[in-house]
């Protein structure tokens, strides 16, 4: 049976649960009918990790730019995923907003979800402005809004690149690398 390398695993590293935000961008949705947001709670809880805040914010370039920043200069938050506001329309700015935040930019990430996305709703991928990057020793990843989308984002890239055990890489070990010298790894 051929090894699929986005999946293959290293038992000699074991799992380490690392502690998520996420960001729900809607103009339409309560935090009651925030499907997308729960979806990757859900998921991201599944896999191991922690979800350690959760909030909705409105398509506002600067309320998504307030809360991203919080979270990525605080020391415990690892990883940020925002849902929601990735397409073309005149409010949606979530790439806008967390653009101007990154360190640097993981352009594969919203290729390969094209290319993903592509199989299941075809032309329309081209819509996705679905990103993600480094801010302040932080990964950031910026989804589309339907559930569908996050599930595929989180099944097929996120979830092995946040863990240790993925080869012949992934994100989760640069995570003590991702900073400058003058500042501190997290805990």
């Amino acid at each position: 049976m051929d090894t699929d390398i986005a999946t293959s695993y290293s038992p000699a590293e074991g799992f380490q649960p690392l502690a998520l935000a996420i960001l729900t961008v809607s103009d339409t949705r309560s935090v009651a009918e925030d499907r997308s947001g729960q979806t990757l709670a859900e998921l991201a809880e599944l896999a191991g990790h922690r979800v350690i805040e959760r909030a909705l914010v409105t398509d506002d370039l600067y309320a998504i730019r307030a809360v991203v920043s919080r979270w990525i200069a605080d020391p415990a938050v690892q990883v940020v995923l925002t849902t929601g506001g990735t397409g073309v329309t005149g409010r949606d700015g979530t790439p806008e907003a967390v653009t101007v935040l990154l360190d640097k930019r993981l352009d594969g990430f919203g290729e390969v979800f094209r290319q993903l996305s592509f199989a299941e709703v075809g032309s329309s991928s081209l819509q996705s402005r679905a990103l993600a990057g480094v801010a302040n020793r932080t990964y950031v990843f910026c989804l589309p809004g339907s559930t569908g989308a996050c599930r595929l984002a989180w099944e097929q890239l996120i979830r092995a690149q946040l863990d240790l055990r993925t080869r012949p890489c992934n994100l989760a070990q640069l995570l003590p690398r991702l900073g400058t010298l003058d500042r501190p790894p997290a805990p």
